[in-house]
């Protein structure tokens, strides 16, 4: 009979890991003063963000390892805090936790979630279980668009700002928000029952898959709804009704008067009608909308009242055509310059002009002015 010649062979391996906790509270009260900075023709609007943010983790003993806690080994744990551009950070971040001053370091020491700072925690236990309180002020400077994460378990934002003009975006809108002419204030309220903000945090920090993580986002964008170019666009998608109606008025008092005149005229009237737009972009971007309006409006009508002049033999006729221009382009600077009601001014506008056309001509008989002119080009 042979001997057992079999060996056991015990093997050791080491496996790491990281474990992860979001806060149970999480809340930021902060105000927003806005600013805009230029670089030649470009402007960039600009926010100051002066935050506290605090809340507090609920960490189970032992981090929450029910068994062969002795077989585990760990390392100093850290508090991550994400911010997309680090450049904005206008102040050295001190953390307090538990009445304990820690200061923060560079980078969050977490890929998933891009840049930040961390806080090393090197005085906790987790031997027993404790409720970790935490408290910090942040000041940041941003561009244009402010986003918050709603990682907390119980998430309240509040922000006050100096800009009247604000756009809430992202998944969230805010429970309260209050909009006036001096700014406005909103609050939101998220909890992980409407985010599934830990199953996603799983995802992104697990199985490396952040899609969900990274849009569950709130925030406030800070737009000028009636900028100078928003403007321009505006008053170019007027241009064809624009030139249309001078252009319909122009036949109307030619045929009301008993005037000829040739396609040339029209052209000129035209491009003295089109290139007021050009002249409206190209000085807005260096006096603003206002003041490039005027001057563009000005130069076009004195030019095409000139010119009206002398097609309309008479300087009173020149000067009555002038007139009604200058009325035109009026109605047309405040139609741009609405924020709400352009599409009412705008159509308000067309069926006064339809109406005061309809009139004027009421009890002309076109086939004999047709006919008269059709007669004239034949003589002639």
């Amino acid at each position: 009979m042979r001997p057992d010649t079999r060996e056991r062979v015990q093997e050791e391996r080491e496996v790491s890991g990281r474990l992860y906790f979001l806060p149970d509270r999480f809340a930021l009260d902060g105000s927003l003063q806005t600013e805009e900075r230029a670089r030649g023709i470009h402007q960039a609007r600009l926010f100051h963000l002066d935050g506290r943010i605090s809340g507090h983790f609920q960490v189970p003993a032992k981090w929450g390892v029910a068994e062969e806690w002795q077989d585990y080994q760990f390392d100093t744990p850290f508090l991550a805090l994400g911010i997309s551009d680090v450049r904005g950070i206008g102040n050295g971040l001190s953390l307090t936790m538990n009445d304990q001053e820690i200061a923060f370091q560079p980078g969050s020491q977490i890929r998933e979630i891009g840049d930040g700072v961390h806080a090393t925690l090197d005085d906790f236990n987790a031997d027993t279980g404790s409720r970790l309180e935490f408290d910090f002020t942040l000041a940041l400077l941003g561009t244009g668009r402010l986003d918050f994460t709603p990682v907390g378990r119980d998430t309240r934002i509040d922000i006050s700002a100096d800009w009247p003009h604000p756009s809430f975006v992202g998944n969230y809108l805010p429970i309260e928000r209050e909009v006036s002419e001096d700014g406005f204030r909103a609050r939101w309220q998220t909890s992980f029952f409407s985010t599934n903000m830990q199953e996603a945090a799983i995802d992104c920090l697990m199985q490396s898959r952040c899609e969900a993580f990274n849009q569950r986002q709130f925030g406030v964008s800070l737009i000028d709804p009636v900028d100078h170019y928003r403007q321009s666009e505006r008053t170019i998608k007027y241009a064809m009704l624009f030139i249309g109606l001078t252009f319909a008025a122009f036949f109307v008092f030619g045929v009301l008067r008993d005037i000829e005149i040739h396609p040339m005229e029209y052209g000129l009237v035209g491009l003295a009608l089109a290139i007021f737009y050009l002249l409206l972009l190209s000085l807005s971007e260096h006096l603003g909308f206002g003041p490039a309006y005027a001057i563009a409006a000005a130069a076009c009508i004195a030019l095409t009242g000139f010119y009206l002049c002398h097609v309309l033999n008479g300087l009173l006729r020149g000067l009555g055509f002038t007139a009604a221009l200058a009325l035109l382009y009026a109605v047309l600077f405040v139609i741009v310059s609405a924020e709400d009601v352009a599409l009412l001014m705008g159509s308000v506008l067309l069926f006064a002009l339809l109406a005061a056309v309809m009139v004027l001509t009421r009890n002309l008989d076109w086939q004999s002015v047709g006919g008269q002119r059709g007669r004239q080009q034949t003589t002639g």
